[in-house]
């Protein structure tokens, strides 16, 4: 679960850099939920792996919070049309 949390937050990183482009904001919207599909991942894999195992699983859930958090100011900021 780790390493799919992992990999889902590198994609959903370079999805986000992508829709931080002019006239691809609207791509936020479909960022956001990607991303919270990776965290959701993410706290799963840390529910379930032994302590000493959780650093992938931390690492995607952080990749996917700073996604979550940068897509929602990107929004907020007006950038959900253009």
């Amino acid at each position: 679960m780790g390493l799919i949390s992992l990999l889902w937050g590198i994609v959903a990183m370079v999805l986000m850099i992508l829709a931080l482009i002019p006239l691809l904001g609207a791509a936020n919207w479909l960022v956001i939920p990607f991303a919270a599909v990776g965290a959701i991942i993410a706290a799963v894999g840390i529910l379930f792996t032994r302590a000493e195992n959780r650093g992938r699983a931390k690492a995607g859930l952080v990749l996917n919070g700073i996604v979550i958090i940068v897509g929602i100011v990107r929004l907020s900021l007006g950038g959900g049309v253009f």
